[in-house]
């Protein structure tokens, strides 16, 4: 497949590096001597395997582009022009581009039909794997709990798209950032500022893009040390990590801020400001255009995915190990409260990104594991906090179940005073009063909930394992369902306008027109 999405047959010792040629702006010629030069590879690969040479494929094997495997792709024709260009929000400066994580946004009356009817588009990225094939992954040696966190985590997509003035903007695993024509598919730019996880949500100011890079592992010297001292450093010497600022049009590198351990959580922007958390348990404030130091707070722990929200002037995010909940003022990084889940267990409190909403923080994790027999369960808990002082307003139980592989929790989502969430370990989701706690309604449909649901037009889109689900979000009641395919963990629908943009964890951008759920925008 080539950089636009579209397939070409390749055959087993044969990389064909037209596509990429041709994506990359070299002339039809160039291309073919290329191809000409590949196909005299194949020959030769072809003649040492069959005379019984040993030579391992390796070189031959690696796709072949202009400046390298990695080298920035930029397509400007491929741009969004006339009214195009003002499609979706202005600007992404969170997770979901909310505190309250509902990822969804109505369009202005007087734009193009396409923007109230929605389109519909798969895009391929680097090492997309087909849709409509089976698991992509082995268990025989890592086991099906262990191939179902790859595949969700460490594959392709972690997290969804962010969709900016007619782009679709997305980081990947497969260690690129991209830029697609938000009503065509097309590539605009593909870069990989660093050979490192792209798991974030991309956040988009200005002329900026950014890009939080981080490094899942712990090497052997911080497992020493945390045995010692009960405190390691995540993604520390495994990888380069930090956060890179890229120009939105074009893809270059701006700027990059580096840091102690991994930068896997999105970051935050207010105004000039970026704040992000890291595997070293700090909390870093930029100067957004420079990449300049403002603060730096140190707390206890590792953030894993615990994306800061911000919301009146604070900071909102969680750690683990131990796991606790912080409110940081946002203009100086003192910590203006600290709060834990009792009995929170491994990971859960640092990877959920918090949900705030009303002068309510939400938060949950899983809790208290019990073994019988062979199986480990958790207990989900969802907990209300005073956003101001720390308060536990009310605090409930979910449904006991298996413990889950890498994310543990579900990221929960805000609208009115309800608010959602998934549970990472059987599929429940539940709907609760954001002031009480009073449970409105469960559904179970997925072996796991993890991904914060969207809401639209009064209709609830939640994105699991391979298909998107439409649910009445007064009652819970399955409306509508589609198959995307592959694989959907921790990825919120991005709803703008009439088309529903998806990233999966097989490495695909897909847009989908909410007319196949029998929902229209109106103008």
């Amino acid at each position: 497949m080539n950089q636009d999405g579209h397939f070409f047959l390749r055959c087993p010792f044969f990389v064909s590096v037209m596509g990429q040629a041709s994506s990359a702006g070299c002339n039809v010629e160039n291309a073919k001597k290329q191809k000409i030069n590949s196909i005299v590879l194949v020959l030769f690969v072809g003649c040492l395997l069959l005379g019984g040479r040993k030579t391992p494929l390796v070189a031959d094997t690696l796709p072949v582009a202009p400046g390298g495997p990695f080298s920035r792709v930029y397509l400007p024709q491929n741009a969004p022009v006339g009214e195009d260009r003002f499609f979706g929000p202005s600007s992404w400066e969170q997770m979901n581009e909310n505190p309250e994580h509902n990822a969804a946004f109505h369009q202005k009356a007087g734009g193009p039909s396409w923007f109230y009817d929605g389109v519909g588009w798969r895009f391929a990225e680097a090492r997309a794997w087909p849709l409509e094939e089976k698991n992509p992954f082995g268990t025989r040696t890592d086991g099906k709990i262990e191939a179902a966190a790859v595949q969700t985590q460490f594959y392709g997509n972690a997290l969804g798209v962010s969709v900016v003035d007619g782009i679709v903007y997305a980081e990947s695993d497969d260690m690129f950032a991209y830029a697609l024509n938000a009503r065509t598919g097309q590539l605009i730019w593909r870069t990989s500022p660093v050979g490192n996880h792209l798991m974030g949500n991309p956040i988009v100011k200005g002329r900026f893009v950014y890009l939080s890079a981080g490094g899942v592992g712990f090497n052997f010297a911080n497992v020493v040390r945390y045995r010692k001292t009960g405190f390691a450093v995540r993604g520390m010497d495994v990888s380069y990590n930090g956060i890179y600022a890229l120009d939105r049009k074009t893809g270059h590198v701006l700027w990059h801020h580096g840091s102690l351990g991994e930068a896997m959580p999105t970051p935050a922007v207010h105004k000039n400001v970026l704040f992000f958390a890291t595997g070293s348990g700090s909390v870093h404030a930029l100067d957004r255009r420079t990449g300049r130091s403002l603060w730096t707070t140190r707390l206890k722990g590792n953030d894993n995915m615990s994306s800061p929200a911000y919301s009146s002037g604070r900071i909102f995010l969680a750690m683990a190990i131990p796991p606790r909940l912080y409110s940081l003022d946002a203009r100086t990084g003192k910590v203006l409260w600290s709060r834990s889940i009792r009995g929170a267990a491994n990971t859960g409190m640092g990877d959920v990104s918090p949900a705030v909403s009303r002068g309510v923080v939400v938060m949950d994790t899983v809790t208290r594991p019990e073994r019988k027999g062979k199986e480990v369960t958790l207990q989900p808990v969802i907990v209300a906090f005073d956003a101001k002082t720390g308060k536990v307003l009310w605090e409930k139980k979910m449904r006991r179940g298996p413990r889950p592989p890498a994310f543990k929790g579900g990221v929960p989502m805000i609208a009115g005073h309800v608010v959602y969430v998934g549970s990472p370990v059987n599929g429940d989701y539940e709907a609760r009063d954001l002031f009480t706690g009073k449970r409105i309604w469960r559904w179970s449909r997925m072996s796991s909930s993890r991904s914060a649901p969207t809401l639209v037009d009064g209709r609830l889109f939640i994105a699991g394992e391979d298909h998107v689900y439409v649910l009445d979000p007064e009652t819970g009641k399955e409306l509508s369902k589609r198959k995307v395919g592959g694989r959907m963990g921790i990825i919120s629908p991005t709803i703008v306008g009439g088309t529903v943009y998806l990233a999966n964890s097989w490495d695909w951008i897909v847009a989908m027109p909410l007319s196949l759920w029998n929902i229209r925008t109106a103008q």
